[in-house]
């Protein structure tokens, strides 16, 4: 297993920081464990790949701990999903990866991001669970069920029947750790129309959301669907040749924003997408990447190496954002998505399944809730119930501390004020603080607990010298440039890629 995290670098009004990526953290093209994301104000740090949930949170505090020593006096991070206080679009700087074609291509990307969505939605945070089974797991499940089926095939057969079941079940994540019921009201000063609340002066809230993040003003692209796009789960194939027809289509409405404007790119292309890793999803298949491969010829070269999940929230009330007994649902969680059959998604099915992400994300808590279970209506509690107590069942086949985890937190399917996101809210409630003012007051006690911790000089010394590594590696990369930028893009997506 695997984490990443993002998070916003904020300045001392707790608007987004200006600032470049600190030199101290190595180069962001290339240093695999801290890097950036939409904006050079947001990082992300990426943990090694683990066996247990210890030894991945305890990289990535070690990491976290890492970027907050290096970080300037005057900065902190935003411990939340939904950001800080946003001053515009301009206020948002483009990530930077320096003059190299590669660079300059995630830069450009970026751009087109921006030009399409806006900046201000690409500032919210999350957190991917990247999970894998192990081959001696595969080889054995393989001779069980179909010792005649090529192993790879096998793999992948059943880990995109996985996927298919998180994006089922997925709306349990968004309920049990949702936590972004409330945003900074700079955050929508653009939005002309939304379905929020006034929570005060300076927040809108939902009274049963659980991840807004998850919801309208979240996540989302906005010509998939009016172009009758979207990812098909229902085989590895399936899902390489849509997102191949998104990527390979163009839109009118990007058309109009101009591939460049004054010699200047403004986006990848005008495709519906630039590249595969724009499409949204809650859950992606990933193949083992060497190089400058790209995912979905390494899909299909490969097959799947591991499953990335996408739907977290930031948890603003635990340091790290996750912690272990969330980490121990998850895996168990997963392992249902695998054991539990899994037909393929029905156009029907996928619109159901649509409206119940929607409906937990904006009033998941809500005690009347309905979803829709092939064709019929299901109060929220009766599903989740049925859900939880066979992710139980995985749960005792890894260990007695996964079943205690989840059992602990299927406790909020009948008690939805022990999720985060209500949590949180009656938090707020009890401080009368707005949004702002309470993550606020969360990020400066993350500064001073991490400012005031012991550093572990081995840990320390090897991210710094994976930092300076990082730089020389960038350097590189850039003096073995041959070609031009026009010629360098042309290349990449040529049929031969």
């Amino acid at each position: 297993m695997g984490i990443e995290r993002e998070s916003l670098r904020v300045g001392t009004d707790g608007a987004i920081s200006q600032e470049p990526h600190p030199k101290a953290y190595g180069s962001a093209l290339t240093n695999p464990s801290i890097t950036t994301d939409f904006s050079e104000a947001l990082i992300e740090l990426v943990t090694k790949p683990f066996d247990s949930a210890d030894k991945a949170l305890d990289d990535l505090d070690s990491t976290q701990h890492f970027v907050y020593h290096h970080l300037p006096q005057d900065q902190r991070y935003w411990p939340a999903s939904m950001p800080c206080v946003t001053k515009g679009e301009t206020h948002i700087p483009i990530a930077q990866y320096g003059d190299s074609n590669r660079g300059k291509m995630k830069t450009v990307y970026r751009n087109g991001l921006a030009n399409r969505y806006g900046s201000v939605m690409q500032t919210i945070a999350g957190i991917h669970f990247n999970y894998s089974f192990s081959p001696d797991y595969w080889q054995a499940y393989q001779q069980l069920i179909a010792p005649d089926t090529p192993m790879q095939f096998f793999i992948d057969e059943h880990y995109m029947a996985l996927t298919r079941n998180v994006l089922r079940f997925g709306w349990l994540i968004s309920y049990l750790f949702g936590a972004s019921a409330a945003v900074c009201k700079s955050f929508l000063k653009d939005y002309h129309k939304h379905n929020l609340h006034e929570f005060d002066e300076n927040s809108y809230y939902l009274p049963y959301a659980t991840s807004l993040r998850m919801g309208d003003i979240g996540y989302q692209n906005s010509q998939e669907d009016k172009a009758g796009v979207k990812a098909n789960y229902n085989s590895l194939c399936h899902y390489v040749h849509s997102l191949r027809a998104a990527m390979e289509t163009s839109s009118a409405d990007y058309e109009a924003i101009g591939l460049k404007k004054d010699g200047e790119y403004q986006q990848l292309n005008t495709n519906i997408l630039q590249i595969e890793n724009e499409y949204y999803a809650s859950v992606r298949p990933k193949p083992k990447l060497n190089g400058f491969d790209k995912p979905l010829n390494a899909l299909n070269k490969s097959g799947i190496a591991y499953i990335e999940l996408r739907s977290l929230d930031v948890n603003p009330l635990n340091p790290l954002g996750i912690d272990k007994q969330q980490i121990h649902f998850l895996e168990a969680f997963l392992l249902f998505c695998l054991l539990q059959k899994s037909p393929p998604i029905s156009t029907a099915e996928l619109f159901e399944i649509d409206s119940n992400n929607h409906l937990v994300a904006h009033k998941g808590r809500d005690p009347d809730l309905l979803l829709k279970k092939h064709g019929k209506e299901i109060p929220l509690q009766d599903w989740g119930l049925d859900i939880v107590e066979k992710v139980r069942a995985c749960s005792k086949l890894l260990s007695s501390a996964h079943e205690k985890s989840v059992r602990i937190i299927a406790e909020r399917i009948c008690n939805s004020a022990l999720t985060p996101s209500a949590i949180m809210l009656a938090e707020m409630r009890k401080n009368k603080q707005g949004y702002y003012q309470y993550v606020n007051e969360i990020s400066h006690q993350y500064k001073d607990l991490y400012r005031q911790q012991e550093i572990d000089k081995k840990k320390f010394s090897d991210l710094r010298e994976m930092a300076k590594s990082s730089l020389r590696q960038q350097a590189e990369i850039e003096s073995q440039d041959k070609i031009s930028f026009d010629e360098f893009i042309a290349e990449y997506f040529s049929i031969d890629g």
